[in-house]
């Protein structure tokens, strides 16, 4: 499976938040996570192209968005997918890295990241989607909605025992890609 056909189905796959039990733990729930329609939210490049997708919950009636952003592959390790955020359950935003090459599931790697902008924060992590994504913990949520919409971009370096996947998202368009967003969670 390609990288870019990959993050798109960790996208799709996440968006419901089923890799996220009431106590923090992660599995996936459904046998097969659907995939929704890719929408672009076009910003003032193409580079800067942030994907936004919803899907079905797993309750009638229930759907979940995301927006997602690719790794600028020439700054990033092979394994490196990008970036996602979505809706979460509770009015909560849930900020990820995707990762083509997954960490077991189990996992809890350290993650360091670097805004453009100045600042760096090592969060521990835990595992989503088998292994393929990295949930980061909810304090993270907050540079997403404030912090990294003026960054140009962020350097991400997630290790787990001995090994290290490091990778760079662009976040030029974040700030509209967000706020279309949260006009889309809890709809």
């Amino acid at each position: 499976m390609s990288g870019l056909l990959l993050f798109a189905f960790l996208a799709g796959s996440l968006l419901g938040g089923a890799d996220r039990a009431a106590d923090g733990a992660t599995s996936c729930a459904q046998p097969s996570c659907p995939i929704a329609p890719v929408v672009e939210v076009a910003t003032s490049t193409p580079s800067s192209v942030w994907k936004f997708s919803r899907t079905q919950g797993g309750k009638d009636g229930e759907s979940f968005a995301a927006i997602t952003k690719t790794a600028d592959t020439t700054q990033s390790d092979p394994d490196f997918a990008g970036l996602i955020v979505r809706c979460a359950p509770k009015g909560k935003i849930d900020v990820l890295v995707a990762l083509i090459r997954p960490f077991p599931p189990r996992s809890r790697p350290k993650v360091t990241i670097a805004a453009s902008g100045g600042g760096t924060l090592t969060v521990d992590a835990s595992m989503a989607a088998a292994g393929a994504a990295v949930l980061l913990p909810d304090e993270v949520s907050a540079f997403a909605a404030g912090k990294w919409q003026t960054s140009t971009s962020l350097s991400v370096v997630v290790k787990e025992s001995d090994s290290e996947i490091k990778g760079m998202v662009g976040l030029n368009g974040l700030r509209e890609a967000y706020h279309s967003l949260l006009a889309n969670c809890g709809l």
